[in-house]
């Protein structure tokens, strides 16, 4: 007690003093004491009793002692002391908001409780006092943001003429990062555009990995980290590397070890302990990281270890194919090791090869160029791509890289002043199928829709198809035969997207001028009236009516009712009425464009001779026989087999005749197509649906 009737005294002493900076350090300095002898409320006062400024005193009231634990109201008056406090040249102090950034307090309102604040995406932006502790923090003086502001000129020069060092200030600014963290952070700042980040970042990069302060993971997922001092793996790195049970951390450790040369001098204790963290961290990989096992497996091999034995890793990845899953999270560079170290025999390289339409599109690349010059490994490609469906990584490999696979002789030819390299011969694996054929399997690739890793396959193909340059390299070697049934079976894909397709058949004979007479002209897919039936469309016009004439008053009647709560600009209950009325107006004039341009009808003038609006269509698919009503465009009705007109499946068939095929559309994958059976009337079932419901009016 004799404490705090002492501190109680140096308090009443601040107050005769008019001491607030002292009193609040007191209570700062010895907030346990206080905490369990005097009220919240008490403190309060008593810091009141130090001062006479009305921003102070309105400091005290706003933190809210006695609401808080006195821990938590006591850094909340430390923010807003600080908020107050000017930096020289009479100009507000800076502050973060991860909101908006930078900005510069510009003003306190002791009456209102305000601080507003200048950021530079607005300025004029007002906090209550318990939103400003909440929101805004003090900005350090090393941060990348304060630099921008105090001193742009140094700012400037860092970023263009020692990228590893800006990285290194946004990393203490902001904390350890991945990359594609890192690449948003200097984009929405402005430090880089994002058309000039690649180059930014190769330039950052190969200073960071200069730096012995900072680690850049092998993963792009993974942060990049900023040490706090350079390590010199001294006994202190070994004890605390010998008790170390992260995997990763272990891995991380090894490799940054050896990566600094030290594991060339290591003594036979060193080298032990390092041996026996590996060993660890593999066995605590097992069944949980197949991609970490593996790293660490070639780690293991890669320093000549023999615990764990390399057999016993091989056997685990063997099992049920881990090495497949492996493969596909493993970053891209480290996917060579792994194959590396799987393929110790001529059984495993077979393997290897048995297993190439289940890998990933790196490790097929690897694959093919670790082992293309090996018979085994051509006849098992040559396999593959013979069958009625290739792999579609092998696909899009050798199609992209085709010279990898055979041998292939140019010639300077003289063109306009200009030497250009033609090809003069070239012979692809005797294992591999025709290019005519490869190329089939390319386009077969690049229609429809797909998912994982055959949409990444299909996209590169896509692209493929889209240069010309490689296009004209596709032409050269095909034999004047091929090249027209190439430009036929391309013309004939259905599944590509049309304005895509059209380009590359264009730009194909372009190329080949001959093509020209193997043209096949398009007829423009007709366009139908927009219609609905009555039902349908007096059920949209009921849900218009509702919203003019319920949901939008009482949109407004909100809107000003919560103005009511107080400062519009902090009032978030204001602002989702305000965001819901932009959503209610603009579906209010997308509805009523709609009203105007598509009509209710009956489809009574619909024909049997192909599919359209109004019309019975009986499908045939892989899974059986289905009757579909094609209705106009709000008609839908799943049970009744009812389907809207502007449905992608309705889409497909329109226009079709009896016998005639259409793509199905259906869940990521393979395409697949179904088959018009038959073409009739609407029944009257369907036709009694499309009537007006009762007691309504259109």
């Amino acid at each position: 007690m004799a404490d705090t009737e002492a501190l109680v005294g140096q308090l009443n002493e601040c107050a005769e003093k008019q001491d607030f900076e002292g009193a609040f350090g007191l209570v700062k300095a010895n907030k346990a004491e206080f905490d369990k002898k005097i009220r919240a409320a008490g403190i309060r006062d008593a810091l009141k009793k130090t001062t006479k400024d009305r921003l102070l005193l309105s400091f005290l009231d706003g933190v809210e002692f006695g609401a808080r634990p006195l821990d938590e109201s006591l850094v909340r008056l430390e923010k807003l002391v600080y908020f107050n406090s000017k930096t020289p040249g009479d100009a507000g102090v800076l502050v973060l908001s991860k909101a908006w950034g930078l900005g510069r307090v510009r003003r306190l309102d002791y009456f209102y409780k305000r601080i507003t604040v200048d950021f530079k995406t607005k300025r004029g932006h007002q906090f209550t006092y318990a939103a400003a502790c909440d929101m805004l923090e003090p900005a350090p003086d090393g941060h990348i943001l304060v630099l921008r502001e105090v001193d742009p000129s140094a700012f400037e020069t860092m970023l263009k003429e020692k990228p590893g060092d800006f990285v290194k200030a946004v990393l203490k600014s902001y904390g350890d990062m991945p990359v594609t963290r890192l690449e948003d952070i200097c984009v929405q700042n402005g430090f880089v555009k994002a058309v000039n980040w690649k180059k930014f970042w190769d330039g950052a990069r190969a200073a960071l990995r200069q730096d012995n302060l900072v680690e850049i993971p092998a993963r792009r997922a993974d942060p990049i980290r900023l040490k706090a001092s350079v390590e010199d793996y001294g006994d202190g790195w070994l004890t605390a590397f010998s008790h170390e049970t992260d995997p990763k951390l272990i891995l991380a450790g090894v490799r940054e070890f050896v990566s600094q040369g030290k594991f060339k001098t290591a003594d036979d204790d060193t080298r032990r302990k390092v041996e026996e963290r590996l060993a660890f961290a593999v066995t605590a990989a097992r069944k949980v990281d197949d991609a970490l096992y593996a790293r660490l497996a070639c780690q293991v091999v890669e320093l000549g270890f023999s615990n764990p034995p390399a057999a016993d890793m091989r056997g685990y990845l063997w099992e049920r194919k881990r090495y497949v899953k492996a493969a596909a999270e493993l970053p891209a560079r480290e996917v060579g090791a792994m194959i590396a170290f799987l393929a110790d025999t001529e059984e495993s390289k077979a393997k290897l090869y048995a297993t190439i339409p289940d890998f990933c599109f790196t490790a097929v690349a690897d694959i093919a160029s670790r082992f293309g010059a090996e018979e085994a490994c051509r006849r098992a490609i040559g396999g593959f791509m013979k069958e009625s469906q290739a792999p579609a990584t092998l696909t899009t490999l050798i199609v992209g890289k085709i010279e990898q696979f055979g041998s292939f002789e140019y010639a300077d030819v003289p063109v306009d002043g200009k030497k250009i390299k033609v090809l003069k011969s070239y012979r692809l694996w005797d294992e591999l199928p025709p290019v005519s054929t490869i190329l089939t399997h390319a386009i077969a690739l690049g229609e429809g829709r797909r998912g994982g890793e055959t949409l990444k396959m299909q996209n590169i193909v896509r692209r493929l198809f889209g240069d010309k340059t490689w296009l004209k390299k596709m032409f050269d070697l095909l034999s004047p035969a091929d090249k027209a049934l190439f430009f036929e079976r391309f013309q004939a894909s259905i599944a590509w997207d049309p304005s895509t397709h059209h380009t590359i058949v264009v730009r194909m004979t372009h190329i080949v001028p001959d093509l020209e007479c193997h043209l096949v002209k398009v007829e423009k897919k007709k366009e139908y009236a927009r219609v609905t039936s009555f039902r349908s469309f007096a059920l949209r016009k009921a849900e218009y009516l509702k919203l003019i004439n319920e949901d939008m008053p009482a949109n407004v009647k909100r809107i000003e009712f919560t103005k009511s709560y107080g400062d519009l600009s902090e009032n978030a209950e204001y602002q989702y009425a305000k965001d819901e009325q932009r959503a209610l107006m603009q579906k209010q004039t997308l509805m009523q464009q709609d009203l105007e341009t598509v009509n209710p009808g009956d489809f009574a003038d619909a024909t049997t001779d192909e599919v359209m609006p109004g019309v019975t269509v009986v499908v045939e698919a892989k899974e059986g026989t289905k009757t579909y009503h094609i209705l106009g465009e709000w008609d839908n009705d799943v049970e009744k087999g009812i389907l809207s007109s502007k449905t992608r499946l309705a889409q497909n068939m329109l226009g079709k005749k009896t016998g005639d095929q259409f793509e199905l559309p259906g869940a990521e994958g393979e395409v697949a197509f179904g088959r018009i059976v038959e073409i009739r009337p609407l029944p009257a079932e369907i036709r009694e649906w499309m009537k007006l419901p009762a007691g309504m009016q259109i």
